[in-house]
């Protein structure tokens, strides 16, 4: 099967699971699909993640579920969303935390591209969703792809820093070695978390923790 048009670096450090049965399906089941329904994100778009945060650029994890299910939301950034697109609420929630812990002016656009310019890595556990069906695609192979992602990161480099937010990421930590790594975990920022996510001051803690390892740390601040 020929592997996906990826950044080099990932292309690499990814390429035996590119070869394995259910990546095969997977894109099997996404050919078939594609003939009856809209997917989301573009086709161009469904590796932004890697493109836009190589490999050996990447200093933080940010780990969503599935891509954002409406028309034109999703833009292969979890929790990002293009520019002139209306902010979903878990994304204003982020924001509204940004402000309070780095004193981020909350931004007009929702594009986070400048974070994965930075190195901060912006999976999506579902890497596509049919249009206006949420959670249409877990469990086609997408999962298996993005845990094997996770541990090669964990495997293959250290001094990362993981956020992993709400039950469903948190549930990633056993993929995460946690001796090389720092590992954050907080309520999901969605507005059903009724406020849980508020007060995790994970942007101010990525830093300084980037900053004892002498690493360059993240410009949060999007306006």
């Amino acid at each position: 099967m020929n592997s996906p048009k990826i950044e080099a670096g990932w292309l690499q450090a990814l390429n035996e699971e590119f070869s394995k049965p259910y990546f095969n399906n997977l894109k099997s089941f996404l050919v078939e699909e594609k003939k009856q329904y809209t997917v989301y994100p573009p086709g161009s778009r469904i590796f932004a993640a890697f493109d836009f945060t190589p490999f050996d650029k990447v200093k933080v994890v940010i780990l969503g579920q599935d891509p954002y299910h409406g028309e034109g939301q999703a833009n292969g950034l979890c929790f990002s969303v293009a520019d002139g697109i209306r902010q979903p609420p878990s994304l204003v929630n982020i924001f509204k935390e940004l402000r309070e812990d780095e004193g981020c002016v909350p931004p007009k656009s929702g594009n986070l591209e400048p974070w994965a310019h930075q190195g901060v890595f912006l999976l999506n556990a579902t890497l596509t969703v049919r249009a206006n069906a949420a959670g249409s695609h877990q469990n086609k192979g997408w999962e298996l792809f993005t845990d094997a992602v996770i541990k090669t990161l964990s495997d293959k480099k250290e001094n990362l820093v993981f956020l992993l937010w709400g039950n469903y990421a948190r549930a990633k930590t056993v993929l995460i070695d946690a001796n090389k790594h720092l590992v954050l975990t907080a309520a999901h920022p969605s507005p059903l978390a009724r406020g849980a996510f508020f007060g995790s001051k994970h942007f101010s803690k990525t830093n300084e923790f980037l900053k004892s390892k002498g690493i360059k740390e993240i410009n949060w601040c999007l306006a």
